[in-house]
């Protein structure tokens, strides 16, 4: 039986649903440690994240042990800190992977663990939540919930300007992110803005080159190409296919040497890999795979060009 007899609570504990934080009904068995308003929350919670982490939950969110020693309890707490950052890393990489699947309302669970494992481990004002919170937002635009969206956005950008130590990465994707936002409103000029932005923290973070810059190149050249200012568009829609020609050529070239050598006594073959991620390939497999393709002459190599190989490619 999952639902929650209030007799059974302690005065004054207050049970919050996982996905709304709202008054607790029901709780998941096979843990018990996990709260849900009803049915729809529980069972949105349990298709997009917690069937993976169910049982790792437990050691995190019950009372740890009595140690005899200060040593031991110093690696108690030392054990309990390794599994909140392979939880943070778990949950985070799994709702990446439903975003670029394009199942938002799946990656909201998932990034929402994230965020709370975060703020456990790092506090609620460290700039470690704003990854989370960009996550979040990403989603809820993908859902069409805009001032959502918008408030995620407020929250990353509030703790970036308190911080004193933030990353060129992540002040790229918070302009990145809030280039979308402005997108999806209509305010072409803010969305420019902060697209500039992100172009030149992420050349500052990776260089001009890098596949990772290539996102801000090709929302720039989105907003130019709806603006009707083709020459521009083309230009930045080239500067992706080069960049992206590029990395892959020189992938294509470390392989080819790689696939020569031995790498092990049983005379085994390097493996195919690309260098990019599990969810990186699934994305880049489905691009290649998508019927919607725009096609316009390469200047350097003759083949045609994707729109939509190269959206798909600015997400990696």
């Amino acid at each position: 039986m999952d639902i929650i007899c209030p007799l059974a609570v302690p005065k004054g504990r207050r049970l919050c649903c996982e996905v709304c934080e709202a008054p607790a009904e029901r709780v998941c068995t096979a843990c018990t440690v996990t709260y849900y308003c009803g049915v729809v929350h529980q069972r949105a919670d349990w298709d997009s994240i917690h069937e993976k982490i169910c049982q790792l939950l437990i050691p995190l969110r019950t009372t740890m042990p009595f140690y005899n020693s200060e040593e031991e309890r110093q690696h108690g707490l030392q054990q309990l800190r390794q599994r909140q950052k392979h939880l943070i890393e778990f949950c985070y990489t799994v709702a990446q992977k439903y975003l670029f699947e394009g199942k938002h309302e799946a990656a909201v669970p998932a990034a929402l663990h994230s965020l709370r494992f975060r703020m456990n481990l790092h506090g609620l004002s460290s700039v470690e939540l704003v990854p989370a919170y960009l996550l979040l937002a990403e989603a809820s635009l993908g859902l069409g919930q805009t001032v959502q969206a918008e408030e995620y956005l407020s929250q990353a950008q509030w703790t970036v300007l308190k911080s004193m130590e933030c990353s060129y990465a992540i002040q790229s994707l918070l302009h990145r992110n809030l280039g979308l936002l402005h997108i999806a409103k209509e305010n072409y000029e803010e969305a420019r803005y902060h697209l500039a932005n992100d172009i030149y923290f992420a050349s500052c973070a990776f260089g001009t080159e890098d596949i990772r810059t290539s996102g801000g190149y090709f929302h720039l050249a989105n907003i130019f190409y709806g603006l009707k200012k083709l020459d521009v568009a083309d230009t930045l829609y080239t500067k992706v296919s080069e960049i992206w020609s590029k990395y892959l050529n020189n992938r294509y070239q470390v392989l080819s040497e790689a696939r020569i050598q031995q790498i092990d006594l049983l005379g085994k073959r390097f493996e195919t890999d690309t260098g990019l991620g599990k969810w990186q390939l699934s994305l880049g497999n489905r691009a290649v795979a998508s019927p919607h393709l725009i096609h316009r002459p390469s200047p350097q190599e003759g083949e045609p060009l994707s729109l939509s190989r190269a959206h798909q490619c600015h997400l990696l």
